[in-house]
């Protein structure tokens, strides 16, 4: 980065040098060429012209090329004090120490197992700040995001609940340990479509509710959704399906007569 700052700083300086050359120029209209012969007089200003600047560029140039490399040194020292003022800063308020990652491992679980706590309790906000701390020392912590998200639902913030389970399906894209629970996978793109119903955004939850289902693919409270879903977008097509479908899976569901019409209206 310090180099492509230097570098940009040089060309800056090259065109400083240049407008100062052109803005001589002038001076050079001063000099006394009546004299000379008419096939000399172009020749002699030309040569004066590329002499003078070939002069100042080199000067200037040398100049301020040193210049701005002892500038860079001294922008990255100023970089280097900061840095290192936020890591010492980092390291007290984490003990004045830097963990170690069986150290990192237990205090993200004392914090997950205190946000829980906090969470049971009603204290909605000293459990995100639990959870954003675990987030702090571990980006990639899956549990604490799915946790945040669930919190964040639980108290209808939906726009952080919604951002909060996408970066969490987005976590386990990711990595490479495939031994995910596939029905935890399921609830996560359930209750995105939920969070979606809810802001009737009835495109985004029937592609959710259908993820969910490509999963658990005969989950009843699953299908139960997604024919909800289907008649509030008034996708009868769909409706129809689903409805099979839950008639197959819950035949018991007080809610099919219901539903039924609902279809027939459609």
């Amino acid at each position: 980065m310090y180099n492509a700052i230097l570098l940009f700083l040089i060309f800056l300086c090259l065109f400083v040098i240049i407008f100062i050359i052109i803005k001589k120029l002038p001076i050079l209209a001063g000099l006394d060429v009546r004299n000379m012969p008419a096939e000399k007089e172009a020749r002699f200003r030309e040569q004066i012209v590329s002499n003078k600047l070939k002069r100042n560029i080199f000067k200037w140039t040398h100049f301020l090329v040193k210049f701005f490399i002892f500038l860079g040194e001294k922008i990255g020292q100023v970089f280097e004090k900061v840095y290192n003022y936020l890591l010492e800063y980092k390291q007290q308020n984490q003990g004045g120490m830097i963990l170690t990652g069986s150290e990192k491992i237990k205090k993200q679980e004392k914090l997950i197992e205190e946000a829980q706590k906090l969470s049971q309790n009603g204290n909605f906000l000293e459990a995100e700040k639990k959870l954003i701390e675990v987030i702090g020392i571990d980006e990639k912590n899956l549990e604490a995001f799915k946790m945040l998200g669930y919190l964040y639902l639980e108290h209808k913030n939906y726009q952080n609940a919604q951002q909060t389970l996408k970066h969490a399906l987005k976590l386990i894209r990711e990595t490479e340990d495939k031994d995910f629970n596939q029905a935890d996978i399921a609830k996560l793109y359930f209750d995105l479509a939920l969070i979606n119903k809810m802001i009737e955004n009835f495109d985004s939850a029937i592609n959710n509710i259908e993820k969910a289902l490509n999963i658990e693919e005969n989950n009843p409270r699953y299908l139960d959704t997604a024919l909800d879903i289907s008649i509030m977008r008034k996708d009868k097509i769909a409706a129809f399906d689903f409805y099979e479908r839950l008639t197959d899976v819950n035949p018991e569901n007080q809610k099919l007569i219901e539903w039924q019409k609902k279809i027939d209206q459609i």
